[in-house]
């Protein structure tokens, strides 16, 4: 009998810092996905899954930014401009920057 996939990782708590991060930082300020994952302790990424370091954390935090910015909530940034909606997290290569979208308020 074939063994059921097993569930997709919870990434709450990713999801939480993303949010934290981008909370706290002013537009136009931004900062790189690495400090999210760099703000995770040990047994925050072995809990994860990511028992490696915080390097094996930055695919699912890019994937997270993108959905972020689908919904409005930020910006990626490379080489100080604001990527397209039509670019995909797998169409980037190198370092990107996150921007939260000023609400206007």
């Amino acid at each position: 009998m074939p063994h059921p996939d097993p569930p997709p990782p919870d990434h709450s708590l990713l999801k939480t810092r993303l949010h934290d991060f981008l909370s706290k930082r002013q537009p136009p300020k931004t900062f790189c996905p690495s400090e999210v994952a760099r703000s995770l302790t040990p047994e925050e990424l072995s809990d994860l899954g990511f028992g490696g370091g915080w390097r094996d954390a930055m695919p699912a935090i890019r994937q997270l930014t993108w959905e972020s910015r689908a919904r409005g909530e930020c910006e990626i940034v490379q080489r100080g401009e604001a990527l397209g909606l039509e670019v995909g997290v797998d169409d980037v290569r190198g370092p990107i920057r996150i921007r939260r979208v000023d609400g206007g308020e």
